[in-house]
């Protein structure tokens, strides 16, 4: 079902389907800094009810910060996109997921390809820290700094690697990454369901009311979080994440052939 014998070790994940669901593929991003092991468990879930899955690893992630500092935003996003158009062609329906910055992923992905829908989890697209704004000149005098982590976090931890420093260009890159997902909101036309935490120490509101503001779709739907932080899929709240995303999945696909054959 993956690409790695041990379920510990940051590698992609993907999974053919199987059963009434195997023709609609779920193309997962995982967050920056993260590796799959941190939508892990919504995959698996998503694997056992017969969906196509496919979770990438992405460039510079599951490794060390020193490879993160090597890579693009446009590496993280072409190896996301690429993922979700090989799932694409052997599936009738294909949706994009993801969670933190793979939620920009997802969305950035969605405004180019017509994509069945769109299912995020603290989708990021602004930062709470304001030395944001001057980050491309930042990056010269400063390499690295300290994560951006929760206070308090009450989600499973994961080993993605060493990323006990962020490099400063990584974040930029980053910068560069939100700001592509939200010149691509107006285009995003396919149903997104967003699930929020109402505690996110990571991702600040703004990244919902940007959504909100500026999506091209009518449909969006936000569901609230209250008992998780922001890595909610590995939280209390993640059955619920699991559950609702796989019915807007299976209830989409089904309105997409309803539609074609009427």
């Amino acid at each position: 079902m993956r690409e790695s014998s041990n379920p510990s070790i940051p590698a992609a994940f993907g999974y053919p389907g199987h059963g009434p669901n195997a023709r609609i593929g779920i193309a997962i991003c995982h967050g920056f800094t993260g590796s799959p092991l941190s939508v892990l468990p919504w995959a698996q879930f998503l694997a056992q009810q017969g969906f196509a899955v496919s979770v990438p690893l992405l460039p510079g992630h599951g490794t060390d910060w020193r490879q993160l500092e090597r890579s693009g935003w446009q590496d993280w996003a072409g190896a996301f996109e690429a993922a979700y158009l090989e799932l694409a062609a052997h599936t009738d329906d294909s949706f994009v997921a993801g969670l933190s910055m793979g939620g920009a992923v997802a969305l950035r992905t969605a405004s180019r390809h017509a994509v069945a829908g769109v299912a995020v989890v603290n989708p990021g697209l602004s930062f709470y820290d304001r030395r944001a704004r001057i980050i491309g000149v930042l990056k010269y005098f400063q390499r690295t700094t300290i994560p951006a982590e929760e206070s308090h976090p009450t989600a499973t931890a994961t080993n993605d690697g060493d990323y006990s420093r962020t490099p400063l260009a990584a974040v930029h890159e980053l910068k560069k990454l939100f700001a592509a997902a939200i010149r691509g909101l107006p285009k995003v036309v396919a149903p997104v369901l967003v699930f929020k935490s109402d505690t996110d120490e990571v991702v600040p509101p703004s990244s919902i009311e940007l959504i909100r503001n500026r999506l091209g779709s009518r449909a969006l739907t936000v569901i609230p979080l209250p008992n998780s932080g922001h890595v909610a899929t590995l939280d209390a709240d993640a059955p619920a994440i699991f559950e609702q995303s796989a019915r807007f999945f299976v209830e989409q696909a089904a309105k997409r052939v309803s539609s074609e054959t009427s």
